[in-house]
């Protein structure tokens, strides 16, 4: 997954939290736009509307979640937001990864996580749940440990995007039966959770929140697209012509094009350099 694409209400108001609270470096500010990241590498891009008001209840954004190097990075970044009072919003053991929750100012919802060896879980993503952090196990991790939190390290990148949906079975059939992930986990006609390589989860489809929903209403803030990186340009080709034969004319964009799934939700289809 690439970099994540947002509207704000207030973009010195976002910065600030992001890099405050959530640990990222600016990376280019110029107007109404931002990017920020880690160790140069874009994960989002924000865009200001000012007085933009949040939308809880529609598709859109569920979560862009970070994904940390080492466990360590993660009891880091949560002795960081104990010391400094970050509030969280969530604190789980997904047993495939141990991950923490928050909301920024426009109540986008932020995962920050650090995923288990992967030989623990491989083969086995159907045990994906959710159970209490063991939280001081967490921070039994750098005890003794004395260095300051400098933000979020090199390394770390949007390990998963999840999205509200306004019905599973048609997201399957796009992101599954289309655009070629791999299903992953099913919860009946709540959520589902799809990857590529054998990678518990990519992307993720809920309607938790936002069953039989429609998009955002205009001046909220909200989830412009979220990124597909694609290996090559031919796979990202190929990709869009079969979204194409489906019947959905992808929409051109500098990086690659847009494509959108059952929802609504905008997905830009790139290709490494």
């Amino acid at each position: 997954m690439g970099a994540v694409r947002l509207t704000v209400a207030d973009l010195d108001r976002t910065l600030a939290y992001w890099t405050g609270a959530i640990g990222l470096d600016v990376i280019d500010r110029g107007g109404d736009e931002a990017t920020v990241g880690a160790g140069g590498t874009p994960l989002l891009h924000f865009h200001e509307l000012p007085g933009a008001q949040p939308a809880p209840r529609a598709t859109g954004l569920f979560h862009v979640a970070l994904l940390v190097p080492e466990r360590t990075d993660l009891a880091r970044w949560l002795a960081h937001a104990v010391a400094d009072g970050v509030a969280l919003s969530g604190a789980s053991d997904h047993f495939v990864s141990e991950a923490l929750y928050l909301r920024d100012p426009d109540h986008h919802g932020i995962e920050i996580y650090a995923d288990r060896p992967r030989e623990i879980w491989e083969g086995k993503v159907a045990q994906m749940g959710t159970l209490p952090l063991d939280a001081d196990g967490l921070l039994g991790a750098i005890a003794g440990d004395e260095r300051p939190f400098n933000g979020l390290p090199a390394g770390t990148i949007v390990g998963h995007v999840h999205l509200q949906a306004a019905s599973i079975s048609p997201t399957l059939a796009f992101y599954r039966d289309l655009l070629g992930f791999e299903e992953m986990i099913t919860l009946a006609d709540q959520a589902t959770f799809l990857g590529a390589g054998g990678y518990h989860h990519h992307l993720g489809g809920n309607t938790w929140n936002s069953r039989g929903a429609g998009p955002p209403p205009a001046g909220s803030a909200a989830l412009v697209h979220a990124t597909i990186v694609l290996p090559e340009r031919a796979e990202r080709d190929r990709l869009l012509a079969a979204v194409a034969d489906s019947g959905q004319e992808p929409e051109p964009h500098a990086d690659g094009a847009i494509v959108r799934d059952p929802a609504g939700n905008a997905l830009l289809v790139s290709a490494a350099p």
